[in-house]
């Protein structure tokens, strides 16, 4: 996690804190890439926390950079979740309530490679066979890639 996360955790604990965070959907020929996550082996998008100080866009270059080596080109806003469905307990107890803005992205620059400390694998899916096993919170954004890729209306929820 961001270093902004980790000052407030010297201070609080494992209490619920709220998260800014970022989200990107890879989208290609019908396909998303998803990752596998190190810390709880489930698949899910990329991104990550904002740290203090930067934008929304600022945390989504910095987070593809990190985790998936690639720098997005176009990326659209997608949607914004919040609430009682964002919460999210890490394996280390870590308790927060995420407000998340996803992108889809369509077009990036770079060539595609993991970031060994944070993820597993990387592997396209099929939009009609995804895998079982996706973090909850990834779930509600990727449910929403057909619809958002048929009317581009961006989803507040």
């Amino acid at each position: 996690m961001a270093n902004y996360i980790k000052d407030i955790r010297e201070k609080i604990g494992h209490d619920a804190v709220f998260m800014p965070a970022v989200g990107a959907v890879i989208y290609e020929n019908g396909k998303i890439l998803l990752q596998k996550r190190q810390d709880d082996g489930k698949w899910a998008t990329h991104g990550g926390c904002m740290e203090l100080g930067e934008t929304y866009l600022q945390t989504l270059e910095r987070e593809l950079k990190e985790e998936i080596n690639i720098k997005p080109t176009n990326p659209k806003l997608m949607g914004i979740y919040s609430g009682e469905k964002t919460y999210h307990e890490y394996p280390n107890g870590d308790k927060v309530y995420v407000v998340w803005i996803l992108f889809l992205v369509e077009k990036y620059e770079g060539t595609l490679k993991e970031d060994q400390d944070e993820v597993l694998e990387l592997k396209w899916f099929d939009l009609e066979n995804l895998p079982e096993n996706i973090a909850e919170l990834d779930f509600y954004g990727i449910k929403e890639v057909k619809k958002f890729l048929k009317n581009q209306e961006i989803m507040i929820d």
